[in-house]
């Protein structure tokens, strides 16, 4: 398997923890998603366990990444605190386990058997979590503006459809960006359908 993780001392000590298994064999390691999927394509694992959250490619992005360049490789996703997981976005793009960071070596080491085995696991604390989203942050008018703006909308087109300025539709992006914790528009959307709210 490989193991990939942007922070060295998790990587190597889950990597160690996971070669106590008898029947489990750590054969790669990598500090993030670009380094991840060259070294799985370079040794061929037959599971890849991620971070959710590296530089460069995500965790959802290598599994995206591997599901079309190394389908025989299932795909676990390890999520860390901070924003919640989306369990329907990991599975679409092709993980086959969606599993938080502070689980018990002997249970990831569990998933890792299942998915091996053709099966799926999703923690069934983030399972949960999934069914019941989060209340929106969100005014009405705020989700109106992003619902227009979609991934790349132009603003000066976003504005005129609303009636607003392109100043005030700016603002309202720039605040909802900044409420959701996203990196940008695009993120910022994503986070919003992923918790239905739009």
């Amino acid at each position: 398997m490989l193991v990939a993780d942007d922070e060295d001392l998790v990587r190597i000590a889950l990597a160690s923890l996971l070669r106590l298994e008898i029947d489990l064999e750590v054969v790669a390691l990598a500090a993030d998603g670009e380094s991840a999927v060259t070294a799985a394509v370079a040794t061929r694992p037959d599971v890849a366990v991620v971070d959710a959250v590296m530089p460069g490619r995500d965790g959802y992005q290598v599994a995206a990444d591997l599901a079309r360049a190394l389908p025989a490789c299932a795909v676990v996703v390890l999520t860390g605190p901070g924003r919640p997981p989306h369990p329907r976005r990991a599975l679409a793009v092709g993980a086959k386990g969606l599993v938080p960071k502070g689980s018990p070596a002997g249970a990831l080491a569990d998933v890792i058997r299942t998915v091996h085995g053709g099966g799926r696991y999703v923690d069934p604390a983030i399972a949960v979590h999934a069914l019941l989203p989060p209340a929106c942050p969100l005014t009405p008018q705020e989700l109106e503006v992003l619902r227009q703006a979609e991934y790349d909308t132009p603003v000066t087109e976003v504005a005129h459809r609303m009636g607003l300025s392109v100043g005030t539709v700016r603002n309202y992006l720039s605040t909802v960006v900044g409420k959701l914790g996203a990196t940008g528009r695009q993120d910022a959307f994503a986070t919003a359908h992923d918790n239905g709210w739009l």
